[in-house]
């Protein structure tokens, strides 16, 4: 970073001489001043008062006053606060900087991609028996963006997703539509074919809890009355004869996950994410078994009375993880160990893998991981769970085997009516036309759902609240978009080129601020890329927007009359809009010129 690395090394250069040690830049750190004082950058000095022999404000006016000597082209004043230095940078050194930053072409995404360091990002992910719901539209804009946010470092990126189309929960749908549906489909219903599944689901999960109950009244254990209800033993049935190709399941299944398949693509267009790499697990989970059954023979494993494959996660802190269950038919977990191990094979230049997955598997990761570091997989360190909260409702959580979930596809349609109505009562419309109006809205709605979500650290559980979300003065995703619109309006109404015209001129404490903050953006990303959190990219965003507003509303561009400052200020807006589209467009949020 250009001013961090001008003051690292000054300063490095200048307690080096002062105090006869012997630090690099890499010693130094500063950090931006708190706003009640005034300067840009602070340098704590409490680490350099053992060299200096002196009270922590004499060391850092003695620091200050020799910044100020020998850096005054660029340091134009100093203030001290007990042991903290607070450094007030010239404005020539600022105007230099902004010059800098403004002749690179892409700047803070400007690294080449290279295919030997190849990340895979996992999100959706998502099971057959159910639509997508409001938990995996995070899952998905977190996987998205994050996937993103890591191409501006240059990473070859393939973002994946591996859908869990087998198992006793896609076999529960599977009876209930055998037993209830006296053969409906999406065609003969109307109804979208992942929504339809969905319904057999919440069917399903309504007849187990009556079966339930009439054998607890019959005297049996809850446990016992779980394992024995009739619908629950003919879906364990089920998926033994899925698992052996019996034709009639086999058939029942794919057609109930086509019908699924087509719903999620239309959702995955409607949300704006994509994948390069679509994995299903009846593909996948074969070869899982096939790593176990080696593992057993290794003893890495080992098999229990009842039959079931375990292994002996206690010494790690863990638990006792079955890898089997007893009647031989596979879990998450066998799927996954064959997964990891299929997708390192098949990209040899793979140095992470992330799995977008909420924090209620947790444990699964965990388990997961380690049962691959048993393996001798020496890649499993480089496999990492971005686990992320799950989101509320204000009446409480999602259930989706009780039908009480969001449905991303009313949502999104909820969005953009939510969107429209807003719109339309500012009056700001009128001017456009029917096709631009109904594009503009679905860009409103999407930012704003999008935006909310992803300005909340992906660790932090969150309550979503469409209406706050969608509010043009608010923290929102509108409010980026309006900024860069009004941005596009401005410059809409003054000829300008981007030649630097500008030299010596003083700066506006806005627009200082602004040039800092524009310079930000390329440690931005790479800190957003790192911590593997888009939440510091939307956040850093929002500061850009809401001073881009400080500062137009202090520093006149159309009527400024100096032509220096007017010009300066044309190129400052149009960098700050460089900088918005693409961080935006970096959590899958597109910005429009008019709004």
């Amino acid at each position: 970073m250009l001013i961090e690395q001008f003051l690292t090394q000054a300063i490095c250069q200048t307690v080096n001489v002062l105090f006869q040690i012997q630090l690099t830049p890499q010693d130094i750190t500063v950090q931006r001043t708190n706003k009640e004082f005034e300067g840009e950058y602070t340098l704590v000095v409490f680490p350099y008062v053992k060299h200096s022999k002196l009270p922590p404000p004499e060391t850092a006016n003695l620091i200050g006053n020799t910044l100020i000597k020998n850096f005054n082209n660029e340091i134009l004043a100093y203030n001290s606060v007990k042991g903290f230095l607070n450094l007030v940078l010239s404005h020539t050194f600022l105007l230099n900087v902004f010059k800098t930053i403004h002749s690179i072409k892409n700047y803070g995404y400007e690294v080449e991609n290279s295919k030997n360091k190849t990340i895979m990002v996992e999100y959706a992910s998502p099971n057959t028996n159910k639509p997508l719901h409001l938990g995996h539209v995070r899952n998905c804009l977190l996987g998205y963006s994050l996937a993103q946010i890591l191409k501006t470092q240059g990473y070859h990126i393939i973002k994946a997703s591996i859908v869990n189309d087998r198992g006793v929960h896609i076999c529960k749908s599977m009876y209930a539509w055998q037993q209830l549906s006296n053969g409906e489909t999406p065609q003969s219903s109307g109804i979208k074919g992942d929504h339809l599944v969905g319904k057999y689901y919440v069917l399903f999960n309504n007849l187990y809890k009556k079966e339930v109950e009439e054998l607890l009244l019959k005297g049996l254990t809850k446990e016992e009355a779980e394992k024995q209800a009739p619908c629950m033993l003919a879906v364990n049935n089920m998926l033994v004869k899925w698992e052996a190709k019996d034709e009639e399941v086999l058939t029942l299944w794919k057609t109930m996950n086509n019908w699924v398949y087509k719903g999620f693509d239309e959702t995955y267009e409607k949300l704006g994410v994509n994948f390069d790499l679509v994995e299903y697990e009846h593909n996948t989970y074969l070869y899982g078994k096939t790593v176990i059954k080696e593992g057993l023979n290794k003893k890495v494993f080992y098999k229990k009375d009842n039959g079931s494959v375990c292994v002996d996660l206690t010494p790690d802190g863990l638990d006792e993880k079955v890898l089997l269950r007893s009647n031989g038919t596979s879990i998450y977990i066998t799927q996954d160990i064959g997964t990891a191990i299929e997708r390192f094979k098949n990209h040899p230049q793979l140095i992470k893998l992330i799995y977008t997955v909420g924090n209620e598997q947790d444990y699964h990761f965990k388990a997961l991981f380690k049962t691959l570091e048993k393996l001798n997989y020496t890649w499993a360190k480089d496999c990492y769970h971005l686990s992320y909260g799950m989101v509320e409702l204000p009446d409480g959580k999602m259930k989706s085997r009780e039908g009480t979930v969001v449905d991303a596809d009313d949502l999104i349609e909820s969005m953009i009516s939510t969107a429209q109505q807003t719109t339309e009562e500012l009056e700001k419309t009128s001017h456009f036309d029917e096709s631009e109006k109904i594009q503009l809205y679905k860009t409103i709605a999407m930012g704003a759902l999008k935006y909310f979500i992803l300005k909340v650290d992906p660790k932090k559980k969150m309550l979503f609240d469409p209406k706050e979300s969608i509010d043009l003065q608010g923290h929102t995703g509108p409010f980026i978009q309006y900024t860069f619109a009004r941005i596009q309006s401005i410059l809409s109404k003054i000829n300008s080129t981007d030649t630097i015209e500008f030299n010596a001129i003083d700066l506006h404490q806005k627009e200082k601020e602004l040039i800092i903050l524009n310079h930000d953006f390329k440690q931005v990303l790479q800190n957003a890329a790192n911590q593997y959190n888009p939440a510091i990219l939307a956040n850093y965003i929002y500061e850009v927007a809401k001073l881009f507003n400080q500062f137009y509303s202090t520093c006149p561009i159309i009527k400024e009359h100096n032509t220096q400052k007017q010009n300066f200020r044309i190129q400052l807006i149009k960098q700050t809009a460089n900088i918005i589209k693409p961080a935006m467009l970096c959590l899958g949020i597109e910005v429009p010129n008019r709004m």
